[in-house]
């Protein structure tokens, strides 16, 4: 029976970090989904629509994984893909404590479905969306911390000053 995981974010914007987790995750499970949060409530830089074309082509030479966009439980998410597992990034201890909480909460809703934590390179580690975006909202380049869409989009959405 062929292994099919979900990697659920708001990857506002996705970032090589993000980008290293779905590459791992591809070497593990057969299927991956890239499950992306439409969460209007956290005020996401990008629309939905953005965010889902900016994960398509930073994954362009990728295979094996689908992307969506969700709102609601992820656990509900993951009963109608018929997943078998979550996969979360985890790229310091500061966010293990949130993430070892989510997955406790995800296996009490459903217990068959396991989560796995990964870690990026360690090049990655640093990185987050937050950060890309403070860096970006200065005119500061993102040059290999973001695929290339992004930072044109991060560009268009940040003019430099």
């Amino acid at each position: 029976m062929a292994k099919r995981a979900v990697y659920p974010g708001m990857f506002d914007p996705i970032h090589n970090g993000h980008v290293d987790v779905i590459q791992r995750s591809l070497q593990i499970f057969d299927e991956l989904i890239v499950a992306v949060v439409a969460n209007p409530s956290k005020a996401p830089l990008f629309t939905v629509k953005e965010r889902l074309e900016m994960i398509d082509d930073a994954t362009s030479d990728l295979s094996n994984f689908r992307i969506v966009a969700f709102d609601g439980l992820l656990i509900d998410l993951v009963a109608r893909e018929r997943a078998d597992c979550i996969v979360r990034g985890i790229r310091a201890v500061s966010d293990f404590e949130y993430e070892f909480q989510m997955a406790l909460m995800n296996r009490k809703l459903r217990s068959t479905v396991e989560t796995v934590f990964l870690m990026p390179h360690e090049k990655y580690t640093y990185i987050s969306s937050r950060l890309i975006k403070e860096v970006a909202s200065f005119g500061t380049s993102v040059a290999g911390m973001v695929p290339p869409i992004v930072e044109k989009r991060l560009a268009e959405k940040y003019p430099s000053r």
